[in-house]
């Protein structure tokens, strides 16, 4: 009953909304949103130019920020696309709203009170975005009813049964997905309908359900639905592989979906558990968000302090260039955690984690980090410890990648090793660990390149012992070999106990996991191990043993007088053979023309003979200890995994 009102005049029409009269004359309020229809009526009685809506944020968002914190204001939308957005869950504007506007192709823009400044978005018949995908939203609290039976297929009038008795009880539906089989037709309704919902469709198709020709009718609660929405998805390739890719990268399951013919709405069905990671993942693969990708690390010390700064330096960088979100949200100590519910700023982590936190609890950490609503994580496990390297099953069947330099769970026992490889298939997470042998060097790449493309790898030597390289380096015999381990140890090329470099166990460790890829099932005890630590010293302080070390001299002494009367060199070296299963290290004499009697101080050194490579084999050489350089092949271990998990590096 609304009248059209013109003024004579130029004039500002102030103009009460939300107040409206029902059929009989009695005042009465247009409900939600209803301002905002009273505007769209008033913009079309005066065939405006434009209707303004002015709310409290900056226009109509890609996705909800609650859920999705880097949610971006969308330019424009067109009134399909906005129509769409409304009914799947955008709060910003309801779908009655803008149908007096739509009617007269009047253009709405939708801003920010307290930010006057900013554009806002515009809603309009045609609008001038160039996104393909506009927004990702959903509908909480879904059910899923299915219908399955033999007896369906072929049958015309089935559907027409289901939807008309729904139709008739007045239990609306949000979704439809059915098979080109007709075996089974499934439906999304709101949860607080679902058990009237069952009973009608129980009703509607008694007899075939006692006859046998419909097998089920299941109802799952507890859903959600995903809807991704843009008109510039029709025709384009490849924007269901990006929704259903970024789902399976953040191990959401796909319950159902539906696409109608216009190309405009892609939904799905999911667990309602898994709404928030499954928004995150789907929006961030389409730049609407960066890719957020979960951290938490393990072993602040040396190697993972050293890399907290290094991400500290690129952060900013990665996020700039690459649209990279790495978020560190947990750090942990031996007996100390810190977790932050958004991210630990890395400009000051040490105060930080030293100022604040709890008791180290590997159980909560684990949670933490794979948090639901953040659609990647990754635990860095930059630690030594056995009992960090016994979780890697657990968190890999979850779907939580894992990067570390850390040896424990490669060179343990195989029970464990082939359960942490098991789980990694399981939970489809990756599971890199390039700095447990030789730091930041490629060597287990490229032994993995080499026995993927189908070369055979025949025996692997090394030199990979940063300490021990520098000891037989720089030893010449002018001196005891007590004393060039006395001086190692003071210029920091040693463990803070010699014994766990001179016993050879952690170099034994590179051996196993490198005899591990070649397919070698070896153990720990399989490795012929020769320790340079004398029995007689093996079990007392580190002190004690720096002292008495000269009493062991003359042994080492006549060895390398050996050598050089055969004009040899001694090196310590580790050796793999796939023809004999057999794994050795220990102290050999070389020719002086050996590429290992010509490495730098503290180089490792790797020689890989395969089939390919029989003649000239193919060598990998550099620093292989260190902290920065072990720092940066976790970094790069890292990068790696966001590019598996569809970063653009």
């Amino acid at each position: 009953n609304a009248e059209r009102i013109v003024p004579t005049d130029p004039a500002t029409l102030i103009i009460t909304g939300f107040i409206a009269r029902d059929p009989k004359g009695l005042q009465t309020t247009l409900g939600r949103n209803g301002s905002d229809f009273s505007a769209s009526i008033f913009g079309a009685l005066l065939d405006a130019e434009e209707i303004h809506i002015w709310t409290d944020v900056d226009g109509v968002l890609s996705a909800d920020p609650r859920l999705v914190p880097d949610a971006n204001v969308i330019d424009s939308l067109s009134y399909n696309e906005a129509m769409e957005l409304a009914y799947f869950g955008a709060k910003v504007i309801h779908p009655q709203t803008m149908a007096p506007a739509i009617k007269k192709r009047i253009p709405i823009w939708i801003r920010n009170t307290f930010a006057p400044e900013k554009p806002g978005t515009l809603i309009c018949d045609k609008p001038t975005s160039k996104l393909a995908v506009k927004g990702i939203t959903s509908i909480d609290r879904v059910a899923l009813v299915n219908v399955e039976g033999a007896g369906m297929i072929g049958v015309p009038g089935t559907a027409h049964r289901l939807f008309g008795a729904l139709r008739d009880h007045g239990i609306s539906v949000i979704l439809i997905s059915q098979g080109s089989s007709e075996h089974s037709i499934c439906f999304a309704i709101p949860e607080a309908e679902a058990p009237r919902a069952e009973v009608v469709v129980r009703q509607a198709f008694e007899r075939e359900l006692r006859e046998g020709q419909i097998h089920a009718v299941d109802v799952d609660a507890g859903c959600s639905i995903l809807a991704v929405v843009g008109d510039g998805m029709a025709g384009a390739y490849g924007i269901a592989a990006k929704v259903f890719g970024s789902l399976g990268a953040a191990a959401v399951s796909v319950r159902a979906i539906a696409q109608g013919a216009s190309e405009r709405n892609i939904s799905v069905v999911i667990d309602g558990k898994q709404v928030s990671r499954a928004l995150r993942a789907v929006h961030s693969s389409f730049y609407l968000s960066p890719h957020t990708v979960s951290i938490g690390l393990i072993g602040p010390g040396v190697v993972g302090g050293v890399l907290l700064d290094q991400l500290a330096s690129q952060i900013e960088r990665l996020s700039r260039d690459l649209n990279l979100d790495l978020r560190v949200r947990g750090i942990m100590s031996s007996k100390h955690m810190y977790l932050a519910s958004s991210e630990i700023a890395l400009d000051n982590w040490r105060e930080t984690f030293k100022s604040r936190g709890e008791p180290a609890d590997l159980t909560k950490f684990g949670q933490h980090v794979n948090a639901d609503y953040l659609p990647h994580a990754i635990i860095i496990d930059c630690s030594s410890s056995a009992e960090v390297a016994a979780r890697y099953p657990g968190w890999l069947a979850s779907g939580i990648h894992i990067v570390t330099p850390n040896k424990k769970a490669n060179s343990a026992d195989l029970d464990l090793y082939a359960r942490v490889h098991d789980a990694r298939r399981q939970g489809a997470a990756h599971y890199l660990y390039e700095a447990t042998v030789g730091a930041g060097l490629p060597i287990v790449q490229t032994l993995r390149d080499l026995r993927e493309t189908g070369d055979e790898i025949q025996r692997i030597e090394g030199i990979l012992s940063g300490t021990l390289a520098y000891l037989f380096n720089v030893w010449d015999g002018t001196e005891p070999f007590s004393a060039v381990v006395r001086a190692a140890k003071a210029k920091g090329y040693t463990e803070p106990d010699p014994r766990d470099d001179l016993s050879g166990m952690d170099f034994a460790r590179k051996i196993i996991i490198l005899g591990r890829e070649m397919g070698l099932p070896l153990e720990l005890s399989d490795v012929q191990l020769e320790s340079l630590v004398p029995p007689a010293l093996a079990s007392c302080s580190a002190q004690e043993f720096l002292d008495r070390l000269h009493e062991f001299d003359e042994p080492m002494a006549k060895r390398l007088q050996q050598a050089r009367e055969r004009d040899r060199v001694l090196r310590y070296v580790g050796s793999l053979d796939a023809a004999t299963g057999k794994a050795s290290v220990g102290l050999v004499e070389l020719e002086r023309s050996h590429t290992f009697a010509n490495i730098a101080l503290t180089d490792n050194v790797v020689r890989f003979m395969t089939q390919r490579y029989n003649q000239n084999p193919l060598v990998v050489q550099g620093p292989g200890a260190g902290p920065e350089v072990t720092a940066g092949g976790v970094f790069a271990d890292l990068l790696r995994v966001c590019a598996y998990l569809g970063a653009k590096l």
